[in-house]
């Protein structure tokens, strides 16, 4: 059975007349005639029993009647929900995230673009930078967010801002004193690097920033997410050089000052996905992004 002998079947079981039923649907009656015939031929049963004033549905007819508004709804459902996924409406977006991404503009994307598509389901992943790019490829996400992401021909790399540096202090520490602290000023003070993984990422940016400077780096401690660090500059372990975006911790006995240093004044925050991808929830979503 197809779509279009159900609904002319409903008509004729809802009209129990051949003629009427033809005028509700706009055609001759002998097509109609047709189709009913041909239904019956391929159901193997008899669906209607012809009277002097019309028809009357037979058992097997009012069986087939209970199931057809239904079919016909989930068709129309069907309908509507295909068209909506493709004009992006709803579907799924898998997003890729790394720690300190969550404290600022990511969320306030994602909760713009919710605002605009409720029913887009968005399923959220906290992976590394390596983890991002190795599960866009497999498509297990739809877009990710990261930085210093290196240049790659199958993927869209794009700008989302850039971010100002920060130096974290323990409150007491005798550089709270000063309106902004530069590389020179943590001269010999222990320092807690973040991100410890293998791609390039901050870590790397302040060791090239002390070591343009001339100033010797004293590490104290390599962690691999920016709470872990600021948790430990809490602690009095040492100071930590991060972005803007960290002071939404707000983790007490932390203080931060503006970083001074002209190679590190700021740092991008990077938006990444499928060169060509056609998927109109990527589109939309990236849309709310780029405005």
């Amino acid at each position: 059975m197809d779509l279009k002998q159900m609904r002319y079947f409903l008509a004729v079981a809802e009209e129990r007349h051949i003629g009427r039923a033809a005028e509700r649907l706009h055609m001759a009656q002998p097509p109609l005639t047709r189709q009913i015939h041909a239904l019956e031929a391929e159901l193997g049963t008899a669906l209607f029993i012809r009277t002097p004033k019309g028809v009357e549905l037979t058992e097997a007819g009012q069986t087939l009647l209970d199931e057809v508004p239904n079919l016909l709804t989930l068709a129309q459902r069907a309908r509507e929900r295909t068209r909506a996924a493709g004009q992006g409406v709803i579907g799924r977006l898998d997003v890729g995230l790394f720690g300190s991404g969550v404290l600022d503009v990511i969320p306030r994307l994602l909760a713009r673009f919710h605002a605009q598509r409720p029913e887009v389901r968005i399923v959220l992943h906290t992976m590394t930078k390596a983890e991002q790019l190795d599960a866009l490829r497999e498509r297990r996400i739809s877009v990710g967010f990261n930085r210093l992401v290196p240049p790659e021909p199958d993927l869209v790399i794009e700008t989302v801002l850039r971010e100002r540096m920060r130096v974290a202090l323990p409150d007491t520490h005798r550089l709270c004193a000063q309106a902004s602290v530069s590389i020179p000023d943590l001269a010999g003070e222990p320092l807690i690097l973040y991100p410890n993984l293998p791609l390039p990422g901050l870590a790397q940016q302040v060791m090239q920033a002390f070591a343009r400077e001339g100033t010797p780096l004293l590490v104290e401690q390599e962690v691999e997410d920016v709470l872990t660090a600021i948790a430990l500059v809490a602690g009095g372990f040492g100071a930590c050089i991060t972005t803007a975006s960290s002071e939404s911790l707000r983790l007490p006995g932390v203080a931060y000052r503006p970083l001074e240093c002209s190679y590190l004044k700021d740092i991008e925050l990077s938006c990444i996905h499928r060169r060509g991808d056609g998927s109109p929830v990527l589109a939309a979503f990236l849309a709310v992004v780029r405005g």
